[in-house]
């Protein structure tokens, strides 16, 4: 030690070069706001063509199950025909499935594990040519989304219509699927959906002495359902609905031949003044923020982060996206945007936090800068760590940071805080240096290393929310680590700057 304070100038060369190592390191390590977690299911969203009956979206799922059901690891399946889970609403070309897995104890092998199920099961079903299949797996925070990945939303700002809209959404997919850092970009809006259009002649209505309402009523009746009443038997409540029968609503024919009641008691066809037109359109239309849009779901590609996927999200809207259409994130891409505009500030208030509290306990500005530049040595390690782990910079690794803040700066309040005392009383300072980093060195490691292993069943973890705690362990681990080897700054730094404070103040 005695001769590395001599050569500050290569210390500092050093200690800058970890800085910028721990700089590059920041800049290429890909960034996301959670991991996807294995949560014990997935699921299997199906989209048949427009116009596909129920009875055909529930052959496709059928065959679905059987693929899914033999996958290794998957213990059961529960299918929902007939809703659309992106659209959170009900379509008849449309099923849900999900797949649920044995349990976690079960599934040791790496074919049992999240990423290999998933892969097994869309490789199967996307042999199925009847419908487009994508498997998804839920989002890592309920609430945020139907499922994982990201989800974009196209505007059209100009109302130029579902047609065009459906084209350049069409084309922007298309573009994203060539992307490497893209896998499974894909839409449910469909805006060729086969519908019949009733257009009702009021005039010839109002003349023959029926009411649009009535009109209306007899629809609903009998094409769709209308709730009576509900009664008691055999200990038992049944609800009575009223309903034509399937043969009597399943041609155009059915609908002119029902009758209504005009205001003098007569029953007349709605033929009189209904004529039927085949037309098609939308299921339904989707707004974002009052402005037509079309939601787009995906995800990053396998050794690609969330961030890179937003990226390049973003570079595709601004080549392919014309003028007059714009674009929003919604749920968790939204978050993780919004939060990651206040990771650096968060940091930043961490450290000034710490240094004005050792700026007030010792009443000088140097001693918090002895201790605190310890800490790029543990960002260093931290960083370095989940680099050497192919793993993303998330929130639980950025609490990791925000905990190593304190952790380094509490092993070099203990080196420095003894120097000072040594140095008060009479001691030269590079003695008191010297005398510190021996003394405190085994109360450091012996702390350091009770921790770290603490930590070790973070680092190792698997299960339920396995993903997040590796994160947070192995960013903690990593900085601990490398600021607990490199220790032997701290009483450098001290040397070096209370020399050159005395020099100054001499």
């Amino acid at each position: 030690m005695e001769k590395l304070s001599k050569v500050w100038g290569l210390v500092g060369l050093a200690f800058i070069g970890l800085c910028v190592l721990a700089l590059f390191l920041f800049s290429s390590v890909p960034t996301a706001f959670v991991p996807d977690e294995d949560q014990g299911y997935v699921l299997v969203i199906s989209k048949l063509p427009a116009g596909s009956t129920i009875h055909r979206t529930e052959k496709v799922v059928k065959q679905a199950e059987k693929i899914v059901m033999n996958t290794p690891g998957v213990s059961k399946v529960i299918s929902i025909t007939g809703y659309n889970l992106i659209d959170s609403i009900q379509d008849p070309s449309s099923a849900v499935t999900f797949v649920v897995f044995d349990s976690y104890d079960e599934r040791k092998s790496e074919e049992t594990q999240l990423k290999a199920i998933m892969t097994h099961i869309q490789g199967r079903v996307a042999q199925i040519p009847e419908a487009m299949i994508m498997v998804a797996n839920p989002p890592p925070i309920p609430g945020l989304g139907s499922t994982g990945g990201f989800n974009f939303e196209i505007q059209d700002l100009n109302s130029l219509g579902e047609k065009e809209l459906a084209k350049v959404v069409k084309n922007f997919i298309t573009e994203a699927n060539k992307r490497p850092e893209l896998a499974k970009v894909y839409t449910t809006f469909d805006p060729d959906v086969p519908q019949r259009y009733l257009d009702i002649d009021r005039v010839k209505a109002k003349t023959r002495g029926v009411s649009l309402d009535d009109i209306f009523s007899t629809l609903q009746i009998n094409l769709g359902s209308s709730y009576v009443n509900q009664f008691n038997k055999y200990g038992r409540v049944y609800r009575v609905y009223l309903q034509a029968e399937q043969d009597a609503r399943s041609r155009e024919e059915d609908i002119l031949r029902l009758q209504v009641r005009n205001n003098v008691g007569e029953m007349i066809q709605l033929s009189a003044f209904v004529t039927i037109k085949t037309i098609t359109g939308p299921y339904n239309i989707p707004h974002y923020n009052e402005y037509s849009s079309v939601q787009v779901n995906g995800d990053a590609a396998p050794g690609y982060s969330s961030g890179q996927a937003i990226t390049t999200m973003e570079q595709l809207a601004a080549d392919y996206l014309p003028a007059g259409y714009g674009y929003e994130w919604t749920n968790m891409i939204y978050q993780q945007n919004k939060a990651g505009n206040m990771a650096p500030l968060v940091f930043a208030m961490s450290i000034v936090f710490v240094f004005l509290v050792l700026a007030a306990q010792y009443e000088s500005w140097a001693m918090p800068i002895m201790i605190l530049l310890a800490i790029p040595l543990g960002l260093l390690g931290a960083i370095g760590s989940l680099a050497l782990r192919d793993m993303n910079l998330d929130v639980y690794g950025q609490i990791g940071l925000v905990m190593l803040i304190g952790l380094v700066a509490k092993n070099s309040i203990l080196i420095v805080q003894f120097a000072k005392d040594l140095h008060d009383g009479g001691m030269g300072i590079l003695e008191s240096g010297m005398e510190a980093a021996r003394i405190r060195l085994r109360p450091i490691l012996m702390t350091a290393f009770a921790f770290i292993l603490g930590l070790m069943p973070l680092v190792l973890a698997s299960g339920a929310g396995a993903n997040a705690r590796r994160s947070l362990g192995t960013s903690v681990v990593g900085g601990l680590t490398l600021a607990t080897v490199l220790i032997i700054f701290v009483p450098l730094f001290y040397i070096i700057i209370e020399r050159f404070r005395e020099r100054k103040s001499s």
